[in-house]
């Protein structure tokens, strides 16, 4: 018997009823696998996490308070407080499959991956499906088209994704430079592709999402911007860098790229280039994308 067991981690900001909803689908949902629940509640002011104290949730589910630390670091925050060898990234908003947990946990177990994520279907319209992401020449995101069998790719949805503790922790977990919400689950993704990870998704199994037309939480283009150019600058060759500072229009390019270099990003980028396995260059052409 299997006894491989999964912490599952919801970063949580302002998300009004679906905190209950996406709990209410996840504990009805048929598994064979033993889950732990972490919500890590980032200093939301609607209180939508209060009702786990007085809950038949609240023995389910492991809470911790952040006092608006940002999603990256919240979701690290949960990772280190987890149990379990297999963690489980999810949104707050969410609606699952039977025996989804166990699917996605197989491709890890049987080492076809080491990182997966579902497809993902709109729960307004589950007819439309992503199944995993790549990046188009603007460094935008765009959705996989469902493929036969487990397939690579380049972008994991940070919406949902199952990963090896010890990989996540072996590349630094999510960027903790990132203060707010942009790009984090892109620069996990190239950040696992060069240090030699395989990224996939297994489209055999189907999670809903909730997809919604603005954030309950501030997002601006300083924070945008900060994460994109901090990005590449972790990560890209330098004619990259330049490019991505051109993707910068609606704020100034020097000013972001000051802020980025007087929080240090200059010792980390040092540190990845000495512990990956491929560079840029080999990750853009792997991919066919075209920056």
């Amino acid at each position: 018997m299997d006894k491989s067991k999964v912490s599952i981690i919801f970063p949580v900001k302002n998300e009004g009823s679906n905190v209950k909803n996406t709990l209410t689908s996840l504990f009805a949902t048929d598994t064979k696998i033993e889950y732990e629940v972490i919500i890590v509640d980032d200093a939301s002011e609607d209180r939508c996490c209060d009702f786990l104290e007085h809950s038949h949730f609240k023995n389910k589910v492991n809470l911790i308070r952040t006092e608006g630390v940002g999603p990256s670091v919240a979701r690290n925050i949960g990772a280190e407080n987890a149990k379990f060898d297999y963690l489980l990234f999810c949104d707050a908003h969410l609606a699952f499959q039977p025996f989804w947990i166990d699917k996605l946990l197989t491709t890890l177990r049987l080492d076809m991956t080491d990182v997966v994520c579902p497809a993902i279907a709109s729960m307004d319209d589950p007819k439309i499906v992503g199944y995993g992401q790549t990046l188009n020449s603007s460094l935008r995101i765009q959705w996989h088209k469902k493929k036969p069998g487990l397939f690579h790719t380049a972008i994991i949805p940070g919406g949902c994704f199952l990963i090896k503790r010890d990989v996540f922790f072996n590349v630094g977990g999510f960027e903790t430079g990132f203060k707010t919400w942009g790009h984090e689950d892109v620069e996990l993704s190239i950040k696992l592709w060069l240090f030699g990870y395989r990224c996939s998704c297994e489209p055999a199994v189907t999670i809903k999402h909730l997809f919604r037309k603005s954030h309950p939480y501030k997002v601006d283009y300083d924070g945008v911007y900060y994460n994109l150019l901090r990005m590449a600058y972790l990560h890209f060759n330098q004619d990259r860098i330049k490019k991505t500072k051109d993707l910068i229009i609606h704020r100034s390019p020097k000013k972001i790229e000051n802020l980025v270099h007087k929080d240090g990003v200059e010792q980390r980028r040092r540190k990845y280039l000495q512990n990956r396995s491929f560079n840029d260059e080999w990750y853009f052409k792997h991919f066919n994308i075209h920056f």
